[in-house]
């Protein structure tokens, strides 16, 4: 009997022993709650004593915890606009008694705390612009939900590290409106476009005219110099040969002196040998 007794008496000691210490490892705190009340003092990470039996350990991770929490608002010109985002934070271990006792679970501080303030802020940061400098001006957008997140979730003892828009949605009307805008301007540049190279054509064309217009007047020059007759006459033969006609066996050009291409000539005499002479001729 003595020995049964011992041996209950030991094994209640060890069990004892057991319950009444708690290891907290790195990257989590505890909080102990005696009788169902937290007491004040949070566990970090080693090895600590707790009242055996009548006491209860709430570790909680300190690790940064990722969400992912929608939210929906107005812009500044009425129109919807509902986004996602994936909030990256951490419980700062200096408040996980407070946040036992006001919170209690993880999962009641997303529901409770992090998606509503999620919401809130988005209001905040959604309203201060138009639909469209949501789109143009998206970074400040997300640095007032950042300011208006971090700074409302500090309080509850929840540390705010980096926040990601996943999505970024408008009506469908807004959507059909910015679709026509941007094939209006598209249509617009279009005619600029169309406007100009009809410009650099008009005025390729009048250069053409200037430079054709200055060469006849250097011809006409020409033509009244010296050496002018011979010009006409190498222009004519040449505009044959362009031409790809056969050039005449006989060439009149002009018998005027003063107004045409002064010369006659036999093509042929270019070409043939002369007869040679008879005897006695």
């Amino acid at each position: 009997m003595k020995t049964i007794i011992a041996s209950a008496l030991l094994a209640l000691l060890a069990i004892v022993a057991l319950n009444g210490f708690v290891i907290i490892n790195p990257g989590q705190a505890g909080v102990i709650s005696v009788l169902g009340k937290a007491r004040d003092g949070e566990l970090l990470e080693g090895l600590h004593f707790k009242p055996p039996l009548i006491s209860k350990v709430d570790i909680y991770d300190v690790t940064v915890q990722k969400f992912e929490v929608p939210a929906q608002s107005a812009t500044r010109d009425l129109q919807n606009l509902s986004a996602s985002f994936a909030i990256n934070f951490r419980l700062d271990p200096t408040q996980v008694v407070t946040i036992r006792r006001t919170q209690g679970t993880l999962q009641n501080i997303v529901a409770k705390i992090i998606a509503p303030q999620t919401q809130e802020s988005f209001k905040i940061a959604a309203a201060r612009r138009t639909a469209e400098e949501s789109i143009t001006k998206r970074n400040e957008l997300k640095q007032d939900f950042d300011e208006a997140l971090g700074e409302r979730l500090q309080k509850y003892g929840i540390i705010v590290l980096d926040t990601s828009v996943i999505d970024l949605n408008f009506s469908r009307e807004f959507a059909l409106a910015v679709e026509d805008k941007q094939i209006a301007e598209q249509r617009a540049q279009r005619a600029v476009y169309v406007a100009r190279e009809a410009e650099q054509d008009a005025q390729a064309d009048i250069n053409r005219a200037k430079g054709k217009a200055e060469a006849q007047r250097l011809l006409a020059e020409t033509l009244k110099s010296q050496g002018g007759r011979l010009v006409l006459q190498k222009e004519a033969i040449e505009a044959w040969r362009e031409g790809g006609a056969q050039m005449p066996r006989v060439l009149v050009m002009g018998g005027d002196s003063k107004g045409g291409v002064p010369f006659l000539f036999n093509v042929g005499d270019l070409t043939e040998e002369p007869p040679a002479l008879e005897p006695g001729r």
